[in-house]
């Protein structure tokens, strides 16, 4: 069921949104070559962790499957749900960071992507438009547009570079649960889906490949990786639909 927040849930999402990016910020800070994604996923959990939240991925459970890790690390050909390992970045990596936790009942998730050293141009290139579709799919979070809009704005960015766009996994709502309706897709078309109203708090998070959107998952039941083994980027906030213009709450 889609849940519209009355205004003390909206004030908490605020606050769920707020420490996330206080999170983010301290473990970018950190992200350099040499260090590993599992002292990145130990440094989220303590920032989490000291600011009375928990991490809303560690534990998550899909069926019988339980993500180990308060962070997800996706290097390179991997797209999202990356685990992270002992394996210390270097330059010349791509790195996909998806954060999300809940502090008193409600869920903020967010990611980045970033490359260790110089990128080529059109890796740059890759960053900076799933970056861009991020947010001119957020501008079209108004009420009483829909996500088909959505959708249809980040796949249209996105391909007219010559990017492709995940299509197996979207974005959705958020709230009292990490993941609830509706399902916010990077595809679509104009004037289609779910109604967006004020009170709605919905995960965009473009998800874009240099090559084909097809994916596979690997052994561990988790990692999300390109079928093509092209590079991928993952960009995400968590959004408030209001009266008027749309708001991040993940977002310092």
């Amino acid at each position: 069921m889609i849940h519209i927040k009355r205004p003390h849930e909206v004030a908490a999402m605020r606050t769920s949104g707020k420490l996330l990016a206080e999170v983010i910020q301290a473990v970018r800070e950190q992200l350099t070559p040499g260090v590993s994604t599992a002292e990145l996923d130990a440094l989220t959990e303590a920032e989490i962790v000291n600011r009375g939240a928990r991490p809303a991925f560690k534990g998550y459970r899909v069926g019988r499957d339980v993500f180990p890790a308060s962070l997800c690390a996706s290097r390179n050909e991997q797209v999202v749900h990356g685990i992270p390992d002992d394996q210390p970045l270097e330059e010349g990596d791509l790195i996909s960071l998806d954060f999300g936790l809940e502090y008193n009942g409600y869920f903020a998730d967010s990611a980045f992507s970033a490359y260790l050293g110089s990128p080529p141009e059109r890796v740059q290139e890759l960053l900076d438009v799933t970056r861009d579709a991020l947010y001119t799919a957020v501008s079209c979070a108004t009420s009483g547009a829909r996500v088909g809009d959505i959708g249809r704005r980040i796949q249209a960015t996105c391909e007219a570079a010559g990017f492709g766009v995940v299509r197996n996994f979207v974005g959705h709502g958020i709230g009292r649960n990490l993941h609830e309706e509706p399902a916010v897709p990077n595809f679509g078309k104009r004037g289609t889906g779910v109604p967006l109203k004020p009170g709605m708090c919905i995960a965009i998070e473009p998800m874009v490949t240099m090559g084909s959107w097809r994916t596979a998952t690997l052994g561990d039941r988790w990692t999300v990786v390109t079928q093509d083994g092209s590079l991928a980027a993952h960009f995400e906030h968590t959004v408030l639909v209001t009266t008027g213009e749309p708001e991040i709450l993940t977002a310092l």
